[in-house]
């Protein structure tokens, strides 16, 4: 994940008004990146922001890493068709993509779909949500071609070049900030989910903060 807001954020010891805007740059296959993009939903209940989702892709950063478990690689040739998707939902349907991440997501990590191997492997599950959310089938001509990869590796290219290319997903963007994160178990929900989106923002401020990390200790939980 990276997150972005800008200059004009308000913040004051008692309240965090975020009237700007956040980017989220996400891969739907992603676990960790789902569970911090659900907080972000919630978020956005409890505070005034503004997200634009924007898709990065796994595939893309894991691109000539030879070195990979084979199964890893093979999870890696899975996760291009709903990258593709979403590049061309992005370009064409803008106003589509928070819907269609929602519903995809939800499709593969709720619905325990997820760590599919091979290419194609979610074609089936596209299709459902692409007619779930009300966009064309059509669109998922491009998961299977490289016609939007270019486009892909652009928008995957706008985030690394805030945060380097040593992170995954998700990246978000707050001010002239970005960082990976935060990685999330657990979805936090009302105010405990502003009370950690005012922290980040806090910490995205000071110039010199770079990184804050513990190992993990307990499995995803997506309820």
């Amino acid at each position: 994940m990276v997150w972005l807001l800008s200059n004009h954020t308000i913040i004051n010891c008692e309240e965090s008004t975020m009237s700007e805007k956040v980017s989220f740059w996400f891969d739907v296959s992603c676990p960790y990146c789902w569970v911090t993009s659900r907080w972000i939903k919630e978020v956005e209940k409890v505070r005034d922001i503004e997200v634009e989702w924007i898709p990065m892709s796994l595939s893309v950063l894991n691109e000539g890493r030879d070195y990979l478990p084979e199964d890893y690689r093979r999870k890696m040739e899975a996760n291009w068709g709903p990258a593709r998707v979403f590049a061309a939902v992005k370009a064409n349907h803008s106003d589509k993509v928070d819907a269609l991440y929602t519903d995809l997501g939800t499709r593969i990590h709720n619905g325990e779909q997820g760590g599919k191997e091979g290419y194609g492997a979610y074609e089936a599950l596209i299709a459902e949500s692409l007619a779930a959310v009300g966009l064309p089938a059509s669109l998922l001509d491009v998961a299977s071609t490289t016609e939007v990869d270019d486009q892909l590796r652009a928008y995957h290219q706008g985030a690394m070049d805030r945060v380097g290319d040593e992170v995954g997903t998700p990246v978000v963007a707050l001010g002239d900030t970005a960082f990976f994160g935060p990685v999330l178990t657990r979805i936090p929900r009302g105010e405990d989910a502003g009370s950690i989106f005012d922290g980040a923002v806090l910490l995205a401020k000071y110039p010199h903060f770079f990184e804050l990390k513990r190992s993990r200790t307990e499995g995803l939980d997506f309820n």
